[in-house]
């Protein structure tokens, strides 16, 4: 797969993950467009393999970054946030066990 087809799925995966992430949070949303946007533009001239390989990764971790590790919350009163996990960071409750579980 060429370059440039690698460097537009980043691009298109950090965007759908800022909508996700972000989501009803307009200015987060919009801080998020301009800066991925900012990055991409200021490297378009970029033409060391090399070098784009490594911005291509670098965008690719960024995402998942973003994707298991951002939580949203919201004020909803002087002291008082509302956390909106989404439900992909959701994990089953499952306490501590030091010695295996097997199957019945």
């Amino acid at each position: 797969m060429g370059s440039r087809l690698k460097v537009l799925r980043a691009f298109k995966a950090l965007h759908r993950t800022r909508m996700a992430v972000f989501k009803e949070d307009d200015a987060a949303l919009t801080a998020a467009r301009l800066k991925i946007n900012e990055e991409f533009r200021k490297n378009k001239d970029e033409t060391s393999e090399e070098n784009i390989q490594k911005m291509i990764k670098m965008g690719s971790d960024v995402e998942i970054i973003l994707r298991q590790s951002v939580l949203q919350m919201e004020h909803v009163g002087e002291e008082k946030l509302l956390l909106r996990p989404r439900e992909s960071l959701l994990l089953e409750n499952v306490p501590y066990c030091d010695q295996p579980r097997t199957k019945s």
